[in-house]
């Protein structure tokens, strides 16, 4: 009897619930993505659809994008993410908008005039399209001929040990796929715990799509 009183004073609490989804670091998330495949049926992914199944979170991330829409992110140790709209970001608020993301590509522009390429006055991330290697992606956000601005903001990322401080400069591009749409999100990240520079930083490229709240239960 004593070692088990004793076991149980050691248990480890619950982690804390976070974001709309309720969820804490190293809780699991379960999705149902039968509606996606049904509806990309007929489309080529730039990559495998993702699968039905467990998400285990293992980093949140939050950023206050205005005064009435909170960003939250759920990262999984696969470089997925599912990413969560709300009003506020707290537990039980409702989901205005929900998808799932996975990482693509990575690109570390190695100087200035690389750095021009991707993200000056010309560059190629705000351009009312991107050929990925011969995949062609719309803008989704900003409308006209002309390059559009990039959104920005910082993310604090916490895997439970450390919160980093993550600034992003990101445009969404897309493409049909069956009866559904593939994203492209196109995103500068630079972590600010490194000194106030671009080394270090790096363009990521993540192929999403758009999901209903009905997709993504905690377990």
């Amino acid at each position: 009897m004593v070692g088990w009183f004793s076991r149980k004073s050691e248990a480890k609490p619950l982690p804390v619930e976070r974001g709309p989804l309720a969820v804490g670091i190293g809780g699991a998330l379960d999705l149902d993505l039968l509606s996606l495949e049904a509806n990309a049926l007929g489309g080529d992914p730039a990559m495998p659809l993702p699968l039905s199944g467990p998400f285990i979170v293992a980093a949140y991330g939050e950023a206050k994008l205005d005064a009435s829409t909170v960003l939250s992110r759920y990262y999984d140790e696969e470089h997925r993410l599912i990413q969560a709209m709300s009003g506020g970001g707290k537990p039980g608020d409702a989901v205005e908008d929900i998808s799932f993301y996975h990482s693509w590509d990575s690109v570390v522009p190695s100087g200035a005039s690389e750095w021009a390429r991707w993200t000056g006055p010309q560059g190629l991330i705000g351009l009312p399209e991107y050929d990925a290697d011969g995949i062609l992606f719309r803008r989704f956000w900003g409308e006209g001929p002309n390059r559009a601005p990039l959104v920005e903001f910082v993310e604090q990322v916490d895997d439970g040990e450390t919160v980093r401080s993550i600034h992003q400069t990101c445009m969404l591009y897309y493409r049909p796929l069956g009866q559904s749409r593939e994203m492209l999100l196109i995103n500068v990240e630079r972590d600010l715990g490194e000194r106030e520079r671009q080394t270090g930083s790096s363009v990521e490229f993540m192929i999403g799509y758009g999901l209903t709240p009905a997709d993504v239960r905690r377990v």
